[in-house]
């Protein structure tokens, strides 16, 4: 079992900075991929980006590459949500999920991954 607890989220103006934060505990060692998706009002739940469980390989959605980057500290069991430059289309609420399956590749269907946080709103006010 992987628990996940996110934070950070909040009011910010159109081009300004979030750190999304994302406690994981339980079991937590191993080749989990961490991934942060986000659902707005009335939409789909979609894929942000993902940092994979060798701590080098990233991979992002077209829509916030560039302005978002995701980092992780397994020291302190925490992965982040850096958002940059951010636009009114980025309000949504951002969830935190984990794919414990040791895949050797990044995965981005909401799906594909077995753990989740209860999610953080983000408002991006134009």
């Amino acid at each position: 079992q992987v628990q996940l607890v996110e934070s950070g989220g909040g009011l910010v103006q159109a081009g300004g900075s979030l750190r999304l934060s994302c406690a994981a505990s339980g079991r937590t060692s191993g080749s989990v991929t961490m991934g942060w998706f986000r659902q707005a009002q009335g939409k789909e739940r979609e894929f942000v980006g993902a940092i994979h469980w060798n701590m080098i390989s990233t991979y992002y959605a077209d829509s916030v590459k560039g302005r978002f980057t995701i980092s992780r500290d397994n020291a302190k069991n925490t992965v982040y949500l850096q958002m940059n430059s951010l636009k009114a289309e980025d309000t949504a609420v951002y969830y935190c999920a984990a794919d414990s399956t040791s895949s050797y590749i990044i995965r981005i269907g909401v799906g594909d991954y077995d753990y989740w946080g209860q999610g953080t709103q983000v408002t991006v006010s134009s």
